[in-house]
């Protein structure tokens, strides 16, 4: 399929927008199309579906797989443990053998149990009824800005801290770190609490500690994140799990802990006075975030580094979940890297990471053309991919903030971004506002909207 707009440094990108509609469309010419439904239930009984309509099983190869990425696209937006679909026989039973102990995928069902503490479940309902279901946990959190209050927002490449007073940054700093190649949790508790302490030296007292972290976590618990990775099972329960909660007791002060993607939609919301925004932070990983048209937090998972993004089966393969196509290796520092022997950018692979990034950001700022063309297929890649997620979010605002989004990398990024949705998309492009802060809300952004999160009463 040619893209109008194509990735020329990867050629082979298939997006999941441009598959999607184009299956779609031969659904509805054929006349044949059947109803398909999908619901998704999490914690409390909190529930999100998705219905469209298929050829009937048997009838055409690309069903199964582009259900596949669909459900796995809403199963990661959303979060949840057991999956409910209506309408493909064919389909359940690919979901069956998908999600089970050693299956395609097992990460994403072991995942979930660990998130929800619960067993995850797959299950084929007797009517459409019994999937068109939704229940909201919408509510709001942060905005808070009285006080003196620290926030902190942990990076797997680095930290920055932000002391804020009265909603004003009296002081922000960056400092590298390792933590997902650390396997002594007492590294990740010095590291997080000598942040804290330098932030607090600024201010006359610490009221509130905010704390932006990519993972999932309930009621301020670390319930699962890249950043304690290389920690035992029972360092990270003993130690891990309850680690911002005692650094705070340490400092003295309450604390909130959010995921870092929803800190990245909470600075987009609290920057622009709008909801309906989508958050995507650019750095080790990809990290998203929403804020609905009440401007409050969903709820939702929004671990869109897991979602899939691309249907070529041959693209690079995620080695954290032992999947291919998805998000983290296409808006993370992850994704430079992967394009930069296609741009001629050879990279010496003793540096981090980090470090590798930083080389092709330095090629860019010295004027070299080809990493310039990194940076805009990425940018390619984020114009199909916000297509895609405009199926499973109202968004009226994209922010992009992180590390690959730093100097003239986020502006190439964002032009041809803007260009596929005009190009390829323009009933998005009418309504759909991308927008990038200035470089010092880039770097520290998420820290500041951090030290926003706990309510003092």
């Amino acid at each position: 399929m040619a893209l109008k707009v194509p990735a020329v440094l990867d050629p082979g990108f298939r997006p999941l927008e441009a598959e999607m509609r184009a299956y779609e469309k031969d659904v509805k010419e054929s006349g044949r199309g059947v109803d398909f439904a999908v619901l998704i239930v999490r914690n409390q009984g909190y529930c999100d579906h998705y219905r469209t309509s298929v050829f009937p099983d048997g009838e055409d190869e690309r069903t199964v797989p582009l259900m596949d990425r669909l459900i796995k696209m809403l199963l990661w937006s959303r979060g949840g443990y057991r999956i409910v679909t209506f309408g493909s026989k064919e389909v359940h039973g690919h979901l069956l053998a998908a999600y089970r102990e050693g299956g395609e995928r097992a990460f994403d069902a072991n995942f979930m149990a660990t998130v929800y503490e619960r067993p995850f479940e797959v299950a084929l309902a007797a009517s459409l009824d019994d999937v068109l279901k939704t229940r909201s946990s919408a509510g709001s959190v942060g905005r808070h800005l009285e006080g003196c209050r620290i926030g902190f927002d942990a990076g797997g490449s680095d930290r920055k801290v932000s002391a804020v007073i009265d909603g004003e940054a009296v002081y922000s700093e960056e400092v590298v770190w390792f933590p997902k190649t650390a396997s002594d949790p007492q590294y990740h508790y010095d590291g997080i609490l000598d942040a804290m302490k330098t932030a607090a030296s600024h201010m006359p007292r610490v009221d509130a500690i905010g704390v932006s972290s990519a993972g999932v976590y309930i009621d301020n618990k670390v319930m699962v994140a890249s950043l304690f990775l290389k920690l035992s099972k029972e360092d990270f329960e003993k130690r891990a799990k309850t680690m911002y909660i005692d650094v705070a007791k340490e400092i003295g002060a309450p604390v909130e802990v959010a995921n870092d993607g929803d800190v990245t939609a909470l600075a987009g919301a609290m920057e622009l006075g709008v909801g309906n925004v989508l958050g995507i932070a650019m750095g080790t990983s990809e990290a998203g975030g929403y804020v609905d048209k009440d401007m409050n937090i969903t709820g939702w998972l929004n671990e869109l580094a897991f979602a899939p993004v691309d249907m070529n089966e041959k693209s690079v393969v995620d080695e954290w979940s032992g999947d291919w196509g998805c998000g983290v290796k296409y808006f993370s520092q992850d994704g430079v890297i992967k394009l930069a022997p296609a741009a001629g950018i050879g990279l010496d692979e003793s540096l981090s990471p980090a470090e590798k990034l930083k080389a092709v950001q330095k090629e860019l700022a010295a004027g070299n053309p080809e990493a310039a063309k990194i940076f805009e297929s990425i940018g390619v890649y984020f114009g199909y991919s916000l297509a895609w997620y405009s199926r499973f979010y109202a968004i009226d605002h994209v922010l992009i903030m992180g590390r690959v989004t730093s100097g003239q990398g986020g502006p190439l990024l964002l032009k041809k971004a803007q260009e596929v949705l005009d190009t390829e998309f323009p009933e998005l492009a009418r309504r759909m506002q991308l927008h990038i802060p200035d470089e010092n809300s880039r770097r520290v952004g998420q820290s500041v909207a951090a030290a926003s999160l706990p309510y003092l009463g």
